[in-house]
């Protein structure tokens, strides 16, 4: 392509040429009459000709000013309607949002039906991953991350949605009726486990959980003499316990919609510190006003 001016003289000469008054040109740019007088010297240095008669006044243009006019002003428009179509597309291009499969599944889809009623012209895509996506490399636009390592993520701008607890949770129908879990009764039930990575400091497990319990109640069962069932998704282990296979330790963020409906209870009121969901999005996103809106909608929804 061959070397063009820079824009901005550009877009001088067409503000010039359009009001025939560097004054008003100014004023359309919020400059001085002088800097646009600049801009078109520049141009006209470029040119190697006069593309304006300055004087006698009124303005006007010369023969090659009057030529070069509508190209530009044809290009000016040309740019302005496609950077529109681009910002159009782009504004109905799904805002993707990446959490953690359990986060997704059990707390982020149930309130969507509210975001949509609120922002039906803005499409999501949830991007249910237990992997940290790339927000720089652009494999998303927003993530709510599960800070398990308890330090807040440090890339991009980082806002604090919520923090869980986790509980030994069960089925109803495990507890006898009108008397309360007893430690004992856990060597007649199946552990629920769910996977947790090597790196997650201080896990939420049911051998940290008995280790507490054992210094609080007698008679506690021992670990390796119960009955345990393993699963390497944590949505699956919440399912076996609804179904009453067993009692799990699971966040009260994860399991809310069923304890508030009876359909879960607290096994025993001990529970262990769980961690922090936080929002990450980068800096100076191009969708940065649609993801501040999900942003705080996030949080109005908790």
């Amino acid at each position: 392509m061959r070397k063009l001016p820079p824009l901005v003289e550009l877009r001088a000469f067409d503000a010039a040429a359009r009001h025939l008054s560097f004054k008003q040109a100014a004023a359309e740019f919020g400059v001085t009459p002088t800097a646009i007088s600049h801009q078109i010297r520049l141009l006209e240095r470029y040119c190697g000709c006069a593309l304006f008669r300055r004087r006698p006044r009124p303005l006007s243009l010369t023969d090659a000013g009057a030529r070069l006019y509508p190209a530009i002003r044809g290009g000016l428009e040309a740019f302005a309607t496609g950077i529109a179509a681009v910002r159009r597309d782009r504004d109905r291009q799904p805002l993707r949002v990446t959490t953690t499969n359990a986060f997704a599944s059990r707390w982020l889809v149930p309130r969507l039906p509210a975001w949509r009623r609120l922002h039906p012209d803005v499409p999501l895509e949830v991007i249910g991953t237990d992997s940290v996506l790339d927000l720089q490399a652009g494999d998303g636009d927003v993530a709510i991350r599960y800070a398990t390592g308890r330090v807040a993520p440090s890339a991009g701008t980082t806002e604090e949605l919520l923090s869980d607890t986790f509980w030994p949770i069960c089925s109803p129908c495990l507890i006898a009726p009108k008397r309360p879990m007893r430690p004992a009764d856990l060597a007649k039930h199946v552990l629920i486990h769910s996977y947790w990575s090597p790196a997650d400091r201080e896990p939420p497990t049911w051998q940290r959980w008995l280790d507490a319990a054992r210094r609080k109640w007698r008679h506690m069962p021992d670990f390796k003499d119960m009955r345990h069932l393993s699963f390497r998704e944590e949505l699956h282990a919440i399912e076996a316990v609804i179904a009453g296979q067993g009692v799990g330790i699971f966040s009260d963020v994860l399991v809310a919609r069923e304890l508030a409906a009876g359909t879960l209870v607290k096994a025993f009121n001990m529970d262990l510190p769980g961690y922090h969901f936080y929002v990450v999005r980068n800096r100076d996103h191009p969708r940065e006003k649609t993801i501040q809106d999900f942003s705080m909608w996030l949080r109005s929804a908790r």
